[in-house]
């Protein structure tokens, strides 16, 4: 069984622990970074804002960030592509996979409105477009609904990352894969869209974690 690193603590990040075991994973939540070695992949989870300094810019629309987290992600990242393990970013986690490459973020969208996540009704939804070329293509086809919860989004894409998906709407990034690299994210969030949780107004978010299984087999 393959173990997957995720930074952070398992009490806080359930859906993530759901959604990796639940297709076979073992799911390692830790803050401490010596034990990332001993791992097969990482997971890179959703949270907040990432310190727009780390992507060369001054502060134009972003929240605060946590500097100890984004030190410790971009180490991470870091770490699993020397080491030619795989990696799968989530919302945040595309953000940082494509800052660790060198890549830039929109720091407030100007259609945030149609991804934040609604303080009432919960995440967003909206359709997403899939060129064949993606790695979504066929766990999904051309197209599909998808959750959202962000307010950033990817700008210039980082080095050796490609366009595997868009908003249909506004065009947005929302998904991005380095096949060489073993790296691929998705800026919505398949944790929240998968077995216990599984939504009737999105595709199933659990494809996505099996073909990230599947990269171990």
């Amino acid at each position: 069984m393959a173990k997957i690193f995720v930074y952070g603590e398992r009490e806080t990040m359930v859906n993530y622990a759901n959604a990796l075991e639940g297709v076979g994973l073992e799911a390692l939540f830790s803050q401490d970074l010596s034990l990332a070695k001993s791992c097969d992949g990482l997971l890179l989870p959703g949270g907040g804002d990432i310190d727009p300094a780390r992507y060369g810019q001054s502060p134009a629309g972003s929240e605060t960030p946590d500097p100890q987290r984004d030190e410790a992600e971009l180490s991470l990242v870091a770490d699993f592509l020397s080491w030619g393990k795989p990696l799968l970013g989530i919302c945040r986690g595309v953000q940082m996979l494509n800052v660790a490459l060198g890549g830039t973020l929109i720091q407030d969208i100007p259609t945030a409105l149609d991804h934040k996540r609604d303080p009432d009704q919960g995440d967003r939804v909206h359709l997403v477009t899939v060129p064949e070329s993606s790695f979504l293509y066929p766990l999904y086809g051309g197209e599909l609904a998808v959750n959202s919860a962000h307010h950033q989004a990817l700008d210039v894409l980082g080095s050796g990352l490609r366009l595997a998906a868009r908003s249909q709407k506004d065009g947005v990034i929302e998904a991005v894969e380095a096949p060489d690299k073993r790296a691929y994210g998705v800026q919505w969030h398949p944790e929240r869209m998968s077995f216990a949780l599984r939504r009737p107004d999105t595709v199933d978010g659990r494809p996505i974690f099996e073909f990230f299984r599947n990269l171990f087999l």
